[in-house]
């Protein structure tokens, strides 16, 4: 897969180093503005990138590109999408996929009637160890209840209190808790459980976005509690809890780094998966062989899981009053 690296900021500076740890993955293009030309010099040199562009079409139209990974601000990943469709370009993009149901509608749809692959980048689902809970979550019986947490203390929090508003916080730019950290632990619980009957997100807000929050999802005879924060910190955790015992991991949602069961009335136990050298590695493999093969059925798959977290997600902005992607 020849791909074109759309942005240079934090998570792809972040990846780069991990891109020689994907087999058939081959760097060819670097894209971003003019005025980060110098960062996207340094970024090619330093990890064998074939070319920088700073004129997104031209990026577009040169043949010795197969796919894009649009790693940009939230409010650009809609345009950014939809015109490398149009060209004919593959496209995986960061999450949340887009701040509209409508604006997904119509990027699958250009995406089937052009027999192209379109993907979110959501590190979870290609995890081992999230894979094992996956096949393995009848262990805890009835299940009764998810409590999947994630926090960070934002370094751009303390920058936001005095006044400067980056894109993370934003609303009119798809930013805040939910958006960012929270649809980890959306695509976490969909994952396992599908969409939900009922959604409820009960956020702090300042400055008019969503700081941190807890988001609740009704299921039939169990409930799903997604915990978020960019205000404030602590250590992320999953629980499932069930009639047999529990699951319980040790970590974020998007590194799934173990999995520890405790079953009822017997010695907990420590399930040996296999971890990954970086979170990112194993998404990477999976789109590589995804655009290779061009496996329209797996496209399906995923897009269909992405527009369960997107639907279920806006509900959740809905049902506390915030307006994202609005100017």
């Amino acid at each position: 897969m020849r791909l074109a690296v759309v942005g240079n900021g934090k998570i792809v500076q972040e990846f780069l180093p991990q891109a020689a740890q994907v087999p058939g993955l081959e760097l060819a293009a670097i894209v971003g503005r003019e005025s980060a030309r110098a960062t996207l010099e340094d970024l090619r040199e330093r990890h064998g990138i074939g070319a920088v562009y700073t004129d997104y079409a031209a990026a577009l139209a040169y043949p010795g590109i197969d796919a894009v990974w649009i790693a940009l601000p939230n409010s650009l990943h809609h345009a950014h999408a939809k015109q490398a469709l149009e060209a004919g370009v593959h496209v995986i993009c960061e999450k949340p996929f887009v701040l509209a149901e409508e604006q997904l509608a119509e990027l699958r749809t250009l995406a089937e009637e052009r027999g192209l692959i379109l993907v979110e980048a959501i590190t979870t689902v290609d995890l081992p160890a999230y894979r094992w809970l996956q096949e393995n979550l009848g262990r805890v019986g009835d299940l009764r209840m998810i409590q999947c947490e994630y926090s960070q203390y934002s370094s751009r929090f303390d920058a936001f209190r005095e006044g400067t508003i980056a894109p993370a916080f934003d609303p009119a730019q798809g930013g805040g808790a939910l958006m960012d950290l929270g649809v980890y632990t959306v695509h976490f619980v969909l994952g396992l459980l599908g969409a939900p009957s009922t959604v409820q997100y009960t956020p702090t807000i300042e400055r008019g976005v969503d700081t941190s929050g807890v988001l609740t999802l009704g299921y039939e005879g169990a409930l799903a509690a997604c915990v978020t924060a960019k205000d404030s910190g602590g250590p992320a955790r999953t629980k499932i809890q069930g009639t047999a015992g529990a699951l319980v991991v040790e970590g974020p949602p998007n590194v799934v780094p173990g999995v520890d069961w405790y079953p009822n009335g017997a010695e907990p136990e420590r399930i040996e998966l296999p971890v990954p050298a970086h979170r990112m590695i194993e998404e990477f493999r999976a789109f590589v062989a995804i655009v290779d093969g061009v496996d329209l059925a797996e496209r399906d798959r995923r897009l269909d899981h992405s527009q369960r977290v997107l639907a279920t997600t806006l509900a959740a902005a809905r049902s506390a009053g915030l307006r994202l992607g609005e100017g």
